[in-house]
């Protein structure tokens, strides 16, 4: 049995589309029948995600991304449940259409550092990521700039390592990157009646996963929840 992973040295291919909330249940009624669910899913099937994502006061990162560079970088850190028992420093890199993840364990105490503006000891550190976000922060000035969040469910199948999302109740904090509290103030930024779709793949779509996907528009789409949650702030 393949092993399955979002993390692959070769990049994956990425499909991302906002489906209506109709074609989501359609979806993952045929969808259930083929895949598996994530086993890190709550007992509704779904789990919180929350992100705090980097950026500078030009808008660096965000614009690269509405001007569609093939090659770009985007930092965040990222929580489960508003818990701080996993939390990772994640960089996914786009490379001429490819998707690439590195990602590293940090602490609260280390956020809150990186939060503050106190990044020299990053500039040492033996993690090789923690290193370049520091190179980003110092030169480029890019910081915590905005939390999301949101509900994932995930499906899974073996065979080409497919990792098939709905992402949904998308939220954002506009410019309060308090990412640890529990009660941090959140705004809508995705219509209620719509769903972001996500199908992450290796190097092929097996057959019967496109065949599922014909259900519904699946043309692939640069549909990022951070350039959503900037859409106020």
């Amino acid at each position: 049995m393949p092993t399955l992973t979002s993390f692959n040295p070769n990049g994956r291919k990425e499909i991302k589309q906002a489906i209506s909330y109709p074609d989501y249940a359609l979806l993952k009624t045929k969808i259930q029948h083929v895949m598996q669910l994530d086993k890190h899913a709550g007992t509704n099937g779904k789990y919180l995600i929350r992100s705090t994502y980097f950026d500078n006061l030009a808008n660096k990162v965000l614009n690269e991304k509405k001007e569609g560079f093939i090659n770009r970088d985007k930092y965040r850190v990222r929580i489960y449940g508003k818990s701080t028992e996993i939390i990772n420093l994640e960089r996914k890199s786009k490379r001429n259409n490819l998707t690439f993840k590195t990602k590293c364990a940090i602490t609260q105490k280390e956020y809150e550092k990186m939060h503050s503006g106190d990044i020299a000891w990053m500039e040492e550190d033996k993690r090789a990521l923690i290193q370049d976000l520091h190179k980003e922060m110092k030169y480029n000035q890019l910081k915590p700039i905005t939390v999301v969040d949101y509900e994932r469910e995930a499906y899974i199948y073996p065979f080409g390592n497919v990792r098939v999302t709905f992402d949904s109740k998308v939220q954002s904090s506009l410019r309060n990157t308090n990412m640890f509290n529990p009660r941090l103030p959140m705004v809508d930024v995705l219509e209620p009646n719509l769903v972001i779709l996500e199908v992450k793949y290796d190097e092929y779509l097996p057959d019967i996963i496109k065949y599922l996907l014909q259900s519904v528009d699946t043309r692939a789409e640069a549909f990022s929840k951070y350039q959503l949650s900037r859409m106020y702030g």
